[in-house]
């Protein structure tokens, strides 16, 4: 939902009135979190105003910002702090190789070394990968201090910087260690994402395909017409998509915290989306595995005669639209997938389970269970359709 334009104004205290005034928010309740509810802001060209009003907000609180080297090139580190010196962990190399237990191990030391405590404010500034670590890191220092999420990508802004999820990567599976840290708030700038680079900016909209599909065909109608605003990065329509993507990501979490059930219909495609991107050795973005994975879904879901319609071809065409594959790379064999997929966090007894869609916008529930077990024959079949021949 909405809050007034006076709820935004009691967190903005900094910044101009014609600012304030273009901030759409949205209101996340957890029932099973005490204090539970958090706000996400969404609007563009706020950043530099940030700081002081974080500041206010959390005072007293000693901030300790998680950034990676390419936010500091792109200016997003300077245009946050504003020339003010703030304790911050520089992740180098960024991006999915770095997101591990050592780094962890590394930023939890530098909060220690700056003599930090129970009364820290952790400020997660960059994309999923620093969300997913500065969540991990706020979760267990000091049995937990609260996290503030400034997303700055694509896939961050749509899926990872709400919901509370965060984790590290093992050596043979994505995101093995984690925990569920609900942040305290959430500012989207989307003025961020026009410095992402082309393939980046790219893989990061297929989380926003996966919302669609899941939950709101208007929604999918809206990124099939709206393909050339967006990949112009068009500000009406990166905050139109930031917003459909709060209310969808934000109606689910409020439902199913935890992730016992429901919360899974999120992982649609990531299931040998996420094996696909460990195989890869994440040199596979991960909205780039996800479209991989969405379209190993809609075959399945064709083997098993759940898909009369054409959502898969809708699917497979706006995933192209968009830039980003659909195809297995001939690097990574069926049974190396296959092998993976045990190791997948909704596996029960080694056995994966799939979300699967019932139509264009609502998931198929089986028995109750929104993850459903698919023959292992069907899989390997999809696979090899899917998996480019080696010339």
């Amino acid at each position: 939902m909405f809050l007034s334009d006076s709820q935004i104004d009691c967190v903005f205290v900094k910044m101009s009135s014609s600012l304030q005034d273009k901030l759409k928010c949205f209101s996340v309740s957890v029932p099973a979190v005490p204090d539970g509810q958090y706000e996400v802001f969404v609007g563009s060209g706020y950043l530099r105003f940030l700081r002081a009003a974080l500041q206010e907000q959390f005072a007293p609180r000693s901030p300790f910002v998680i950034t990676d080297a390419s936010l500091v090139k792109a200016g997003h580190w300077d245009a946050f702090r504003g020339g003010d010196d703030l304790s911050v962990f520089v992740i180098d190399p960024p991006g999915e190789v770095s997101k591990n237990m050592q780094t962890i191990s590394a930023i939890l030391e530098a909060m220690e070394g700056c003599l930090l405590g129970r009364d820290s404010l952790v400020i997660g500034l960059g994309g999923g990968t620093v969300g997913d670590m500065a969540g991990f890191a706020a979760a267990v220092f000091k049995r937990g201090v609260p996290v503030v999420h400034i997303p700055t990508t694509t896939v961050s802004q749509a899926d990872s910087s709400i919901g509370g999820k965060t984790g590290v990567d093992s050596s043979q599976s994505k995101n093995a260690f984690g925990a569920f840290w609900q942040p305290a708030a959430v500012y989207m700038d989307t003025a961020t994402l026009q410095t992402l680079d082309d393939v980046q900016y790219r893989a990061g909209l297929a989380e926003s395909v996966k919302h669609a599909a899941i939950a709101d065909e208007g929604f999918f109608a809206w990124l099939e017409e709206h393909t050339e605003p967006l990949l112009k990065r068009r500000t009406d329509a990166l905050e139109h998509l930031a917003c459909e993507n709060c209310r969808i990501k934000a109606s689910v979490v409020m439902e199913d915290p935890t992730e016992k059930n429901r919360r899974r219909i999120l992982n649609y495609g990531h299931t040998i989306g996420h094996a696909v991107e460990a195989l890869s050795g994440y040199t596979l973005l991960h909205g780039q595995a996800v479209a991989i994975g969405m379209t190993a879904a809609g075959w399945i879901e064709k083997e098993m005669g759940l898909a009369a319609d054409d959502r898969l071809e809708r699917i497979e065409t706006l995933l192209k639209k968009l830039g980003l594959p659909t195809r297995i790379p001939p690097l990574y064999s069926p049974e190396q997938i296959l092998s993976l997929l045990k190791l997948d966090k909704k596996a029960l007894g080694r056995r994966p389970r799939f979300v699967l869609l019932e139509k264009l916008g609502k998931v198929l529930c089986q028995d109750g269970q929104w993850a459903v077990e698919v023959p292992e024959n069907l899989i390997e079949q999809v696979l090899c359709r899917l998996t480019v021949q080696r010339s």
